[in-house]
């Protein structure tokens, strides 16, 4: 039994509160679409929800589609890559902000501020 907690032990709890984005990360998770099998291992245990199911019309030969990551969410806590690397297939990367940007053409910013949504 004591194998099982050893096994999972550099795994940190799921924080109590959110945390939220305060500083642009160095790292970033990025999804390798190719390992993830969608077991979504990974969702509970980011502090600020941003892994999400890939839209299934993105990957109509797969039945069960990737997660992926909100690189503009992320704060490059590394829970997540963790957390794939020991329960699931290490499908999870954390990769240079720079070579986020550069790969996306996109600009991580600062702090995050969810876009509010209209009814």
């Amino acid at each position: 039994m004591s194998e099982t907690v050893d096994l999972y032990s550099d795994i940190p709890k799921v924080p109590e509160k959110y945390a939220s984005k305060k500083k642009k990360p160095k790292e970033i998770a990025v999804v390798s679409p190719g390992n993830c099998t969608g077991c979504e291992i990974c969702v509970p245990f980011c502090p600020v929800d941003c892994i999400e199911v890939s839209p299934a019309s993105l990957y109509p030969d797969r039945p069960i589609p990737p997660v992926r990551v909100r690189e503009n969410e992320c704060i490059g806590c590394t829970i997540c890559a963790r957390v794939c690397t020991k329960m699931a297939w290490d499908a999870i990367a954390m990769i240079p902000t720079p070579e986020v940007e550069k790969a996306t053409g996109t600009v991580i910013t600062e702090k995050f501020v969810p876009v509010k949504k209209t009814a």
